[in-house]
């Protein structure tokens, strides 16, 4: 363990163990009630399989984990694509969906969301050595790029609206299952740009060992929040524990962990 993973890991036991004793009490019990939290595993550092433990980890797994404690419910997670989970979270067979999941009206008409836990800003994620373009403006006029995304997310409209020229059916888009084979695609040259979340787009960086890097400004923001069946009795209370663990600093020393202190491959 380096010095600033056990900075961040020291500070997040620390805050834990300070956390005053009335957040707590104050948040509903939900008596041991099972509760299936479906994930991609494919957006670190929110989520994601360690490389070297196999071990499913990251920024929502470590937040889920604390909200069921402090719930009292019990987990059990799912994997599924992501072009696959609004859908089977809306029809009940799960009763959370996380994934770096962007709150958006026209998703609000299939699955409830909860409060936001993290705000976060688009970017371009490009392979190192690219020198054709440098911020959108110049990738929207260099027309032999491609942009991978995924159908339906957040990356994918910004692409087409913010990127290009608002042509939903543009053949400058490849589509892709997950985020992480549009990485492995942009590696290898079949895509030129992936959109990404900062956060998610510095972890990518972080262990791409110097092929990856981020380029131009934001693209926009946009708030992430879990997903839920419609009408949900779970989402007044996983909303009183996300206000708890962001008044109690927890996120925070979640933030700290996952965006400072780790590093793939480690």
């Amino acid at each position: 363990m380096n010095r600033r993973t056990f900075l961040a890991a020291t500070a997040f036991l620390a805050v834990s163990m300070a956390m005053p004793a009335f957040a707590q009490s104050a948040l509903p019990d939900l008596q041991g009630r099972a509760v299936t939290v479906v994930t991609e595993n494919a957006y670190p550092p929110l989520q994601f399989v360690d490389p070297n433990s196999g071990q499913a980890i990251g920024w929502e797994y470590d937040a889920m984990n604390e909200i069921a404690k402090r719930l009292n419910f019990k987990l059990t997670y799912a994997n599924a694509s992501w072009d696959a989970m609004i859908g089977a979270v809306s029809a009940g067979q799960y009763d959370i969906g996380m994934t770096g999941i962007t709150i958006r009206d026209d998703r609000k008409a299939q699955v409830d969301f909860s409060d936001p836990y993290m705000r976060s800003e688009s970017f371009m994620l490009v392979r190192a050595d690219e020198t054709r373009f440098g911020d959108a403006a110049a990738f929207k006029a260099f027309d032999k790029g491609l942009v991978g995304a995924q159908a339906g997310t957040t990356q994918f409209y910004t692409a087409v609206y913010s990127v290009l020229d608002g042509n939903e059916q543009t053949p400058r888009i490849k589509l892709f299952e997950t985020f992480g084979a549009q990485v492995q695609a942009l590696k290898t040259g079949d895509v030129d740009v992936v959109l990404t979340d900062g956060t998610a787009g510095k972890g990518y960086v972080d262990a791409s060992s110097g092929a990856l890097k981020l380029v131009g400004g934001p693209l926009g923001a946009e708030d992430f929040g879990f997903i839920l069946p419609k009408g949900s009795d779970l989402v007044a209370p996983v909303n009183a524990a996300i206000a708890a663990l962001k008044a109690d600093g927890t996120f925070d020393a979640l933030t700290k962990k996952w965006f400072l202190g780790y590093k793939m491959g480690q």
